[in-house]
């Protein structure tokens, strides 16, 4: 059996790295256009979606993408949302369990996914306010997508 110790404490590590002082609508539109252009550069075909207090901020749709990103987008923030952690911690989390959210955590799998693509917006001492999230790669893509322009951006942010 596969140890997912490691992946598991740096996706926590992420977790608490990676969090705002402040979150403002405009912060949610620079965000998501860097995401978007950082996917344009690498020829990545995606859905990228912000919000906070659930409400949408930013949400652009690339060539090629249709309904099913908005819905894997849906149900990978009910996921975020109701256990606190980014989707792919989840997912990392119900593999090293062998079992997966629904069967363990009884939820409707029309309505939650336990894949990456969705990492909570926290505010620093305040906790979650929000989500950012991205369909069209695989999860662990997708994941890596909002990561890799979310630290340089939160580093520019504190700059």
């Amino acid at each position: 059996m596969e140890d997912y110790t490691l992946l598991l404490e740096q996706l926590l590590q992420q977790e608490r790295n990676l969090q705002f002082s402040t979150f403002t609508n405009q912060t949610a539109i620079r965000l998501g256009n860097a995401i978007v252009e950082r996917a344009a550069s690498m020829d990545k075909l995606i859905v990228v979606d912000i919000r906070k207090n659930g409400q949408v901020l930013f949400h652009a749709k690339m060539n090629d993408t249709g309904p099913n990103n908005d819905r894997w987008i849906a149900r990978k923030i009910n996921t975020a949302n109701h256990f606190g952690h980014c989707s792919y911690y989840m997912h990392v989390l119900y593999k090293s369990w062998n079992t997966t959210i629904q069967d363990n955590a009884f939820v409707d799998p029309m309505e939650y996914a336990a894949e990456g693509g969705c990492f909570p917006v926290y505010i620093r001492n305040a906790g979650q306010v929000g989500t950012i999230s991205v369909s069209g790669l695989s999860g662990e893509e997708d994941h890596e997508m909002i990561v890799s322009v979310l630290e340089p951006f939160l580093k520019a942010e504190q700059d």
